[in-house]
């Protein structure tokens, strides 16, 4: 059974099950991990209060050092099906594997028509041309220019295009951001992610297109931010938060200046920060004033936030950005959550897996149809410490012995360049 345990009463060598505060208040790319000294300096440095304690697993544990039993909603969290634990993660495939669906939404597989390697050169140059666009109408905002959407248009198609092709070779390279590029290239991933997921939800025509264009959009409020508040390197106080809220209502503002009257577009750029609980931004709506394309919006833009560099927080590992999205109960539409899920993998590419042999691999692509079992890349024996000639291994093949055991990482190991491993 967790505890609760007050942020002053953390000691070295207890075992963090889950650190209590939203992912914006908080440093860790992970939210269970064996506490020491460091770790506890960044905790007390974030303002996080508490955190839940799993005795069992703690090196230092005093039963009496005066800690409260865990909340009923911490109890629940730690329930999740979890991607360390392959069980749980089985448990998460089947469970998304057809989830409840609006009626005119029909799930489906996207195979991939091209080799990964034969997209990546495109996905880059894509990215590279999307960051310049974005940054161009970022800049005619700030010079008070009128913007004119429909020059993204183009993008968007293209973005589309790739996807189609091969849906992971442009996100994953999309998630690859620096903190400098983050603002813009934080526009093209989103675009991606929505096109795959609307894609995946087999939704029309003039609905991909949508979400593409509104996933390219969806931030263009934050030209009208001063960049000191977009760039800075620490978390934001009331005031300057209260600033930051306002973009969506900037985003909407400039595009019906500039014209556009396309309400899915203009929802998604105004209401892409609301929540199912009614907690979100700017209007705290309920969940039936949030129509599919806006709630498929906040997933998505969560998902990239959460898995890109920061001026003020590390990337987390895919695979548990996905977890953690699901143990934050009423935040998301859980039918969209776990459909991005379905797309994605439930180890998404790019995830550093350790596997059955003790080797780690990091993840290249999904295998239609089985979520639990990508096609990954082995580099590293974790047994030697040491690494290990490079082979790729289909987890999914016949007779196939090999499984993932759990994720890691990658700071922990010092790997700080795994993606050159999967998109040289």
């Amino acid at each position: 059974m967790y505890r609760t345990v007050p942020i002053d009463q953390l000691r070295p060598g207890m075992y963090v099950q889950r650190v209590n505060g939203a992912w914006l208040k908080h440093p860790f790319w992970r939210t269970s991990f064996l506490a020491s000294e460091r770790e506890i300096e960044r905790l007390r440095d974030s303002g996080i209060q508490s955190v839940d304690i799993d005795p069992s697993r703690s090196e230092d544990w005093d039963a009496e050092a005066g800690v409260e039993n865990a909340p009923a909603e911490a109890d629940a969290a730690a329930a999740i099906p979890d991607p360390m634990a392959p069980a749980e993660a089985v448990a998460v495939a089947q469970s998304v594997a057809a989830p409840a669906a609006p009626p005119a939404a029909t799930r489906r597989v996207i195979v991939p028509q091209v080799a990964l390697d034969a997209e990546l050169t495109r996905a880059r140059r894509i990215c590279h041309e999307g960051r310049e666009a974005v940054e161009a109408m970022f800049q005619e905002v700030r010079m008070g220019r009128m913007v004119d959407a429909g020059e993204l248009v183009p993008l968007a198609q293209e973005i589309s295009a790739s996807v189609g092709r091969h849906p992971g070779a442009l996100i994953g390279i999309a998630r690859l951001k620096t903190a400098d590029d983050y603002t813009y290239l934080h526009s093209v991933a989103v675009g991606a992610l929505m096109s795959n997921l609307a894609r995946h939800l087999d939704l029309d025509e003039q609905a991909c297109a949508d979400a593409t264009l509104g996933g390219l959009l969806h931030d263009l409020g934050k030209a009208c931010i001063p960049l000191e508040i977009l760039n800075k390197p620490g978390r934001l106080d009331d005031a300057e938060m209260a600033l930051m809220r306002e973009h969506p209502a900037h985003g909407a503002r400039l595009l019906r200046e500039a014209g556009v009257e396309n309400e899915t577009i203009l929802h998604m750029v105004l209401y892409h920060h609301e929540r199912m609980d009614g907690a979100g931004y700017p209007a705290g709506l309920a969940p039936d004033q949030i129509p599919l394309l806006t709630r498929m919006s906040s997933v998505c833009d969560v998902y990239d936030a959460v898995t890109s560099t920061r001026a003020y927080k590390d990337p987390w590992d895919p695979a548990e950005a996905l977890r953690c999205m699901v143990s934050w109960k009423g935040q998301f539409d859980m039918m969209v959550l776990k459909a991005l899920i379905a797309s994605l993998g439930i180890y998404p590419a790019g995830s550093l897996v350790r596997l059955s042999s003790d080797r780690l691999a990091v993840v290249l692509e999904q295998r239609p149809g089985n979520l639990t079992r990508p096609l990954v890349r082995v580099f590293y024996s974790a047994r030697l410490r040491s690494h290990v000639l490079h082979v790729d291994v289909d987890l999914s093949a016949p007779g196939c012995s090999e499984s993932i055991t759990g994720i890691e990482s990658p700071a922990a190991w010092g790997f700080r360049d795994l993606h050159k491993l999967w998109a040289p």
